[in-house]
């Protein structure tokens, strides 16, 4: 039995993460969710998108599912993804981009693994206004050799666990020579340790035109904060979009798995929303709980949905049912 801190998110969020509940307990994985709040709903009616006592639930459980979460544009509160992965040093953002069965893409057979620094760079939002009249802001990155070596470690690690060949580090270190150009360095180091794993570098603009010519050049990438963001996004576009690809934050002490599209008000509650993306965050879960067998269990059962059954699948991905319809496939498949 599993104690695992469950955030359903705005939105769509509870339609999928009941979903992506009742195909984990398909396949019979022994999960006591303890029920936690965070986002823009509960903002509405504290005043707090972050309450005290979901940080005491992560604390004291260390291992998160979270549905999408609704951050203001411009206005309001900062990102509650970035404050929690923040609080809990989840300084690893891994987010795979791997084809998946009859869902229109592109390309074909493409299987990389983004690892994205989490908790520093430009995307923290460390600014401020220079002048009163607030029409001069100025924002700054922050690296620092620890977090580099942290990260690039992750990857490296990461790429020897799996039979992963390559590891491409992504930087901007011909203008951002002390920022980027520290990342690169902690790389070159880190990857000396690493003999049996090619190691290659590109600019960050080279490897975004690189990913769309030919992405299966690619195994596993690492890259600052912001770029990982951007091009992790990229990845998933590569494969069908943000509703097929999953995404973990791991730290040493703790780890939150997430569905990293949007929450979706517009369709909430009318039964279109796909779950793939936070199933497949779900399964990243159980595989750092090393329950790879049920993972796989549960991927096959998808990858057949996917394959047989495509009328069950959501309009998003080609299908004409519903997110009931899709559970209901897969646990059944589960069940049989």
């Amino acid at each position: 039995m599993y104690d695992i801190v469950r955030i359903s998110g705005d939105g769509i969020g509870p339609e999928i993460t009941d979903s992506v509940c009742r195909i984990l307990e398909a396949a019979k994985l022994q999960i006591n969710w303890i029920d936690a709040r965070a986002g823009e709903a509960v903002f509405n009616e504290t005043g707090n998108p972050l309450p005290e006592e979901t940080i005491d639930a992560i604390k004291e459980h260390r291992i998160v599912l979270k549905g999408p979460l609704t951050t203001p544009v411009g206005a309001g509160f900062r990102s509650i993804n970035v404050a929690l992965r923040q609080k809990f040093d989840l300084y690893s953002n891994i987010r795979p981009a791997k084809s998946v069965p009859n869902v229109d893409s592109n390309f074909r057979g493409v299987d990389l693994v983004m690892f994205r620094e989490n908790t520093q760079g430009l995307y923290i939002g460390k600014e401020h206004w220079v002048d009163e009249e607030e029409k001069h802001a100025e924002s700054i990155a922050v690296v620092t050799e620890a977090a580099s070596e942290k990260i690039i470690t992750a990857a490296f690690e990461y790429a020897k666990k799996n039979n992963r060949k390559k590891v491409t580090l992504v930087h901007k270190a011909n203008i951002l020579k002390l920022t980027t150009g520290l990342f690169l360095k902690v790389g070159e180091r880190v990857a000396k340790d690493y003999p049996d794993i090619e190691f290659q570098d590109l600019i960050v603009d080279n490897m975004a035109m690189q990913m769309v010519i030919n992405p299966s050049q690619f195994d596993v990438i690492v890259t600052t904060n912001l770029f990982g963001d951007i091009l992790s996004d990229l990845a998933s576009g590569l494969v069908g979009g943000l509703g097929v690809t999953g995404a973990a934050n791991i730290g040493d002490d703790a780890a939150m798995f997430e569905a990293v599209h949007g929450s979706a008000p517009d369709i909430a509650g009318q039964g279109k929303a796909n779950p793939i993306a936070l199933l497949f965050s779900a399964l990243m879960m159980l595989e750092h709980l090393d329950e790879h067998r049920v993972a796989e269990r549960i991927r096959s059962a998808v990858y057949a949905v996917l394959q047989d059954h495509k009328e069950d699948c959501t309009q998003d991905i080609g299908g004409q049912g519903t997110t009931k319809s899709f559970t209901d496939a897969v646990c059944n498949i589960l069940e049989d």
